[in-house]
């Protein structure tokens, strides 16, 4: 599988992070890829940037060195309604919204009130991707989340930094969610979550995980920058209309 898209990156606004928009699309280029999103996080994230940067994205090139640059976010599920920590007026003028939690951001719940907390955000129409859905500090059911993103039109990601030093022990909650996936006929996205230009395209990790599952390339977008912009359509993406 080759993997050309990569819709979870952080540039050095993120406050943990460590290279810029034009060092991110050097490195994206130099891999081959067509596309890579740029996602910092939402002002509930400690060091995060003021919600102003996230809207003046308008101000990145479209394009930067061959490379498709997607205008986004990593917004927080902030309680187990769902609710975001950005405003949907400024969601909806964006390329592509990712909703994770992030134990700074919210509390981790119980196993119904984590599951009530995606399905939640996945209701909201200008969530695109679910992050890092396999951290074992949120415990999920995970087939009722896999059904609720095929109606809600919600990809799910398969995040590559699960499986290095961010959230250990995700490994066997992200295999049997891309099953349930393939299953259901859910998409599902790559992301490197990379925190600084290096790591931008890394998905290493993943694909070896997926050399020992049956999981086929039609179940992941980010084979394909058409597929992406595909389903950019289907959301409505004011960029892609």
């Amino acid at each position: 599988m080759k993997f050309v898209v990569d819709t979870h990156c952080h540039t050095v606004s993120s406050g943990h992070a460590y290279s810029t928009v034009m060092e991110i699309a050097k490195v994206a280029s130099e891999k081959g890829l067509k596309m890579v999103a740029i996602t910092d996080h939402g002002p509930s994230m400690p060091g995060s940037p003021n919600i102003y940067h996230i809207i003046n994205q308008k101000v990145i090139p479209d394009e930067i060195c061959g490379v498709k640059i997607l205008k986004g976010v990593e917004a927080n599920i902030l309680d187990f309604e769902g609710n975001l920590d950005i405003e949907d007026s400024v969601l909806e003028n964006l390329d592509v919204v990712i909703a994770s939690m992030h134990d700074v951001c919210i509390r981790p719940g119980n196993y119904k009130e984590n599951t009530n907390a995606v399905m939640k955000a996945m209701e909201n129409p200008y969530v695109d991707i679910i992050g890092h859905l396999g951290n074992p500090n949120f415990p999920i059911d995970k087939e009722v989340v896999v059904k609720k993103a095929k109606e809600t039109n919600t990809l799910i990601e398969i995040n590559n930094s699960s499986f290095l030093s961010s959230r250990a022990g995700s490994m066997g909650n992200c295999m049997e969610i891309a099953r349930m996936c393939e299953e259901y006929g859910v998409p599902m996205v790559v992301g490197s979550d990379a925190h600084i230009a290096f790591d931008i395209g890394r998905t290493d990790k993943i694909e070896e995980v997926f050399k020992y599952v049956s999981i086929g390339e039609d179940s992941f977008l980010s084979t394909s920058e058409d597929k992406m912009i595909d389903y950019f359509k289907s959301k409505g993406k004011h960029r892609f209309k």
